[in-house]
């Protein structure tokens, strides 16, 4: 039997329109809500018309105008955090990457079962409900470390770590996502609202500081750099780099 789950919004950029429809009935069968476009530049500017109008969005990588893949890095250049499945005919494991790296949170290789695309979008909304709950948490724990955001009080393996008020928000917005990847110009706009040129090295900078409080001493490595890309936050894995 189909696991059922909360109807989802759906934003499905295919360019070919047999497919766009097969996929639509189906997921509006399933109970979702989608909407279609075909092709890139139309799928970055609906959402950046109204994010908030989506759950999921499913891009196609061969799309006219900008390819999925470069939709997916513009959007996450942009911040927007919504997850994204990308779908492929192109099975080569660098495609792949490619499309991980530019910050798709999965992928699909056609031709696909339905039912396997229901249940990459049910990991997606799982994934996506567990971060909405750490936007608003006030207490943040990623393996043995601790933030306290009311307190501004940050412990790792029963260690307090004493923080500046720039540390501290750098590394608040990366626990909020752990173990995703964001880019610099995510971390730009968060931490450095005031407008500080994204081309300094001031962000490297301040990822050292973090790197020397809070993984020194440890082989437990937490913060990591996605090279081209930006940093994450993961939680330790034993005697990880």
């Amino acid at each position: 039997m189909r696991e059922r789950w909360s109807p989802v919004r759906i934003l499905l950029a295919e360019d070919e329109l047999r497919l766009a429809r097969s996929y639509q009935r189906n997921l509006q069968d399933d109970g979702h809500s989608v909407e279609t476009v075909a092709d890139g530049d139309s799928a970055y500017a609906r959402v950046m018309e109204s994010v908030s109008d989506f759950d999921v969005v499913i891009l196609d990588v061969m799309l006219p105008g900008r390819d999925g893949v470069t939709v997916c890095r513009d959007l996450r250049k942009a911040g927007v955090t919504l997850p994204i499945l990308l779908l492929t005919a192109l099975d080569q494991t660098e495609d792949k990457v490619a499309g991980l790296d530019a910050g798709a949170d999965d992928y699909l290789t056609k031709p696909f079962p339905f039912d396997e695309l229901l249940a990459r979008l049910r990991a997606l909304t799982r994934r996506g409900r567990q971060f909405d709950a750490l936007a608003n948490a006030t207490t943040l724990t990623v393996g043995d470390l601790s933030i306290d955001v009311l307190s501004r009080e940050v412990i790792r393996a029963n260690h307090l770590i004493p923080l500046t008020a720039r540390e501290f928000s750098l590394l608040e917005y990366l626990a909020r996502n752990a173990d995703r990847v964001l880019t610099r110009e995510q971390l730009w706009a968060r931490v450095w609202p005031e407008g500080t040129e994204a081309g300094s090295n001031v962000l490297d900078t301040y990822i050292h500081y973090l790197r020397d409080k809070i993984d020194r001493d440890t082989p437990d490595k937490m913060i990591h750099t996605v090279r081209g890309v930006g940093y994450s936050l993961r939680t330790p894995q034993k005697g990880s780099d």
